[in-house]
Protein backbone atom coordinates (compact mmCIF):
# COMPACT_ATOMS: atom_id res chain seq x y z
CA UNK A 1 0.00 0.00 0.00
CA UNK A 2 1.07 3.47 -0.66
CA UNK A 3 0.31 6.90 0.89
CA UNK A 4 -0.61 10.05 -1.53
CA UNK A 5 3.31 10.78 -1.97
CA UNK A 6 3.82 7.94 -3.49
CA UNK A 7 6.07 6.66 -0.75
CA UNK A 8 4.92 3.01 0.75
CA UNK A 9 2.63 3.37 4.05
CA UNK A 10 4.74 2.73 6.96
CA UNK A 11 1.14 0.54 8.62
CA UNK A 12 2.14 -1.95 6.72
CA UNK A 13 5.33 -2.26 8.68
CA UNK A 14 3.60 -2.57 11.88
CA UNK A 15 3.53 -6.52 11.54
CA UNK A 16 7.36 -7.10 11.53
CA UNK A 17 7.57 -5.01 14.96
CA UNK A 18 4.84 -7.01 16.75
CA UNK A 19 6.17 -9.41 18.35
CA UNK A 20 9.27 -7.07 19.43
CA UNK A 21 6.78 -4.84 20.91
CA UNK A 22 5.13 -7.59 22.57
CA UNK A 23 8.64 -8.47 24.33
CA UNK A 24 8.77 -4.80 25.41
CA UNK A 25 5.31 -4.97 27.35
CA UNK A 26 6.02 -8.24 28.54
CA UNK A 27 9.13 -6.69 30.27
CA UNK A 28 6.63 -3.69 31.83
CA UNK A 29 3.86 -5.33 32.56
CA UNK A 30 5.17 -8.47 33.51
CA UNK A 31 1.70 -10.62 32.45
CA UNK A 32 1.27 -12.01 29.15
CA UNK A 33 -2.50 -10.76 28.92
CA UNK A 34 -1.91 -7.18 29.93
CA UNK A 35 1.13 -7.12 27.88
CA UNK A 36 -1.02 -8.18 24.57
CA UNK A 37 -3.50 -5.67 25.76
CA UNK A 38 -1.12 -2.91 25.71
CA UNK A 39 0.38 -3.78 22.46
CA UNK A 40 -2.95 -3.77 21.26
CA UNK A 41 -3.92 -0.72 22.79
CA UNK A 42 -0.72 0.89 21.71
CA UNK A 43 -1.49 -0.07 17.90
CA UNK A 44 -4.90 1.29 17.54
CA UNK A 45 -3.34 4.31 19.39
CA UNK A 46 -0.19 4.26 16.25
CA UNK A 47 -3.11 3.50 13.85
CA UNK A 48 -5.43 6.95 14.74
CA UNK A 49 -1.90 9.10 14.69
CA UNK A 50 -0.07 7.60 11.26
CA UNK A 51 -1.27 10.98 10.17
CA UNK A 52 1.51 12.44 12.25
CA UNK A 53 4.06 9.97 11.91
CA UNK A 54 6.90 11.39 9.99
CA UNK A 55 8.15 8.54 7.70
CA UNK A 56 12.08 10.56 7.88
CA UNK A 57 11.79 8.97 11.32
CA UNK A 58 12.31 5.49 13.25
CA UNK A 59 9.10 3.60 12.83
CA UNK A 60 10.20 1.07 15.35
CA UNK A 61 10.99 3.81 17.94
CA UNK A 62 8.01 5.50 17.75
CA UNK A 63 5.75 2.32 18.25
CA UNK A 64 8.21 1.04 21.01
CA UNK A 65 7.44 5.15 22.64
CA UNK A 66 3.68 4.72 22.10
CA UNK A 67 3.98 1.73 24.15
CA UNK A 68 5.68 3.21 26.70
CA UNK A 69 3.41 5.92 27.34
CA UNK A 70 0.11 3.85 27.14
CA UNK A 71 1.68 1.96 30.02
CA UNK A 72 2.77 4.65 31.98
CA UNK A 73 -0.83 5.97 31.28
CA UNK A 74 -2.57 3.15 32.53
CA UNK A 75 -0.50 2.92 35.21
CA UNK A 76 -1.07 6.77 36.96
CA UNK A 77 -5.01 5.99 35.97
CA UNK A 78 -5.01 2.47 37.56
CA UNK A 79 -3.02 3.65 40.67
CA UNK A 80 -2.54 -0.11 41.54
CA UNK A 81 0.42 -2.20 41.68
CA UNK A 82 0.90 -4.35 38.53
CA UNK A 83 0.41 -8.25 38.96
CA UNK A 84 3.74 -10.63 39.55
CA UNK A 85 4.55 -11.93 36.18
CA UNK A 86 2.44 -15.25 35.82
CA UNK A 87 4.01 -18.98 35.97
CA UNK A 88 5.41 -19.35 32.50
CA UNK A 89 4.56 -23.08 31.08
CA UNK A 90 7.49 -24.76 31.09
CA UNK A 91 7.06 -26.26 27.50
CA UNK A 92 7.45 -22.56 26.36
CA UNK A 93 11.28 -23.07 27.03
CA UNK A 94 11.57 -27.02 26.11
CA UNK A 95 13.91 -26.83 23.06
CA UNK A 96 16.31 -30.04 24.00
CA UNK A 97 18.51 -27.98 26.45
CA UNK A 98 16.71 -30.39 29.08
CA UNK A 99 15.48 -29.37 32.57
CA UNK A 100 18.34 -27.48 34.00
CA UNK A 101 17.75 -24.54 31.27
CA UNK A 102 14.73 -24.63 32.06
CA UNK A 103 15.01 -24.02 35.39
CA UNK A 104 17.50 -21.35 34.96
CA UNK A 105 15.18 -19.16 32.27
CA UNK A 106 12.51 -19.63 34.85
CA UNK A 107 15.13 -18.17 37.49
CA UNK A 108 16.37 -15.47 34.90
CA UNK A 109 12.58 -14.17 34.52
CA UNK A 110 12.32 -13.88 38.18
CA UNK A 111 15.42 -11.97 38.92
CA UNK A 112 14.65 -9.76 36.10
CA UNK A 113 11.25 -8.38 37.36
CA UNK A 114 12.76 -7.45 40.29
CA UNK A 115 14.28 -5.08 38.93
CA UNK A 116 12.79 -1.21 38.85
CA UNK A 117 10.27 -0.80 36.17
CA UNK A 118 13.14 2.06 34.30
CA UNK A 119 15.91 -0.91 34.62
CA UNK A 120 13.93 -3.59 32.88
CA UNK A 121 12.81 -1.26 30.37
CA UNK A 122 15.79 -0.08 29.67
CA UNK A 123 17.27 -3.62 28.92
CA UNK A 124 14.84 -4.54 27.31
CA UNK A 125 14.95 -1.95 24.68
CA UNK A 126 19.17 -2.16 24.23
CA UNK A 127 19.74 -5.62 25.12
CA UNK A 128 16.52 -7.84 23.86
CA UNK A 129 15.24 -5.35 21.28
CA UNK A 130 18.67 -4.43 19.94
CA UNK A 131 18.16 -0.91 20.18
CA UNK A 132 20.63 1.46 20.03
CA UNK A 133 21.55 3.30 23.30
CA UNK A 134 20.27 6.54 21.39
CA UNK A 135 17.35 5.14 19.93
CA UNK A 136 16.30 3.73 23.50
CA UNK A 137 17.10 7.12 24.66
CA UNK A 138 14.63 8.97 22.20
CA UNK A 139 11.79 6.07 22.82
CA UNK A 140 12.07 6.60 26.63
CA UNK A 141 12.09 10.24 25.91
CA UNK A 142 15.45 10.79 27.73
CA UNK A 143 19.09 11.58 27.78
CA UNK A 144 21.21 9.01 26.53
CA UNK A 145 24.07 9.14 29.24
CA UNK A 146 20.43 7.81 31.55
CA UNK A 147 19.88 5.31 29.19
CA UNK A 148 23.14 3.94 29.61
CA UNK A 149 23.13 4.42 33.54
CA UNK A 150 19.80 2.38 33.42
CA UNK A 151 21.09 -0.44 31.62
CA UNK A 152 24.27 -0.32 33.22
CA UNK A 153 22.48 -0.45 36.88
CA UNK A 154 20.18 -2.81 35.39
CA UNK A 155 22.88 -5.45 34.52
CA UNK A 156 24.64 -4.67 37.98
CA UNK A 157 21.41 -5.80 39.94
CA UNK A 158 20.05 -8.31 37.74
CA UNK A 159 23.94 -9.85 38.11
CA UNK A 160 24.00 -9.15 42.00
CA UNK A 161 20.31 -10.62 42.51
CA UNK A 162 21.50 -13.93 40.47
CA UNK A 163 24.74 -14.38 42.56
CA UNK A 164 22.40 -13.88 45.91
CA UNK A 165 20.24 -16.43 44.58
CA UNK A 166 23.18 -18.92 43.57
CA UNK A 167 22.40 -18.51 40.04
CA UNK A 168 25.56 -16.57 38.81
CA UNK A 169 26.71 -19.61 36.34
CA UNK A 170 23.31 -18.47 34.07
CA UNK A 171 24.18 -17.02 30.43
Amino acid sequence: MSNMLGRPDPRDAILQHLQEMRAFAMSLTRNPSSADDLVQDSIVKAWRKFHQFDQTTNLRAWLFTIVRNTFYSDLRKSRRELSNIENTDVEEYSDGGGTDQIIAVMDFEKAFSILPTEQREALTLVAASGMSYEEAAATCGIAIGTIKSRVNRGRKRLADILERNGLSDIG
